[in-house]
């Protein structure tokens, strides 16, 4: 099998998918606040610090920070310090983002069920299990990676 002449057909029907404008709905909830939201939300039971908003979406605290700022300002965060550990920032969603949160979340799963309709159920439960493996594949590689870093700056 030749591997280069099928990424680059990949590219191309990844290009085409771009230029359908369906990427940039699912991107935007992918990233930003409405990731930061869904995380807060969903993966951090409502509390949580900057930090581990920060592991959780993979994204720097510098960006955590900014995000954090915008939510804060349209008033579906607020954060105040911890009280056993003055260092610490606690991050609390406020009624308001806990329904944005949801009403975020029911908009991305609509989106994505109406491309996956798109496929069938053949064809979507193979692309869920593909991205699921390319995934696991895409972590071994990056943990592989951590860890020769690791060895040489030892």
């Amino acid at each position: 099998m030749n591997y280069q002449n099928l990424a680059l057909e990949l590219l191309v029907n990844m290009q085409a998918v771009r230029k359908a404008q369906h990427q940039n709905n699912i991107i935007d909830v992918l990233q930003g606040e409405a990731l930061a939201l869904h995380c807060i939300e969903e993966h951090c039971q409502n509390t949580v610090v900057p930090g581990d908003i920060s592991k959780t979406i993979g994204v720097s605290s510098a960006r955590v920070a900014t995000l954090l700022n915008d939510l804060e300002n349209k008033g579906l965060v607020t954060r105040e310090i911890d009280r056993n550990d003055r260092r610490k920032i606690i991050v609390k969603l406020t009624t308001q983002g806990q329904n944005v949160a949801k009403t975020k979340k029911q908009e991305f799963l609509q989106k994505i069920t109406s491309l996956l309709m798109l496929l069938g159920e053949y064809d979507a439960k193979e692309y869920v299990r593909i991205m699921g493996r390319l995934a696991e594949e895409i972590s071994k590689i990056n943990i592989a990676f951590i860890h020769s870093e690791r060895v040489e700056n030892a």
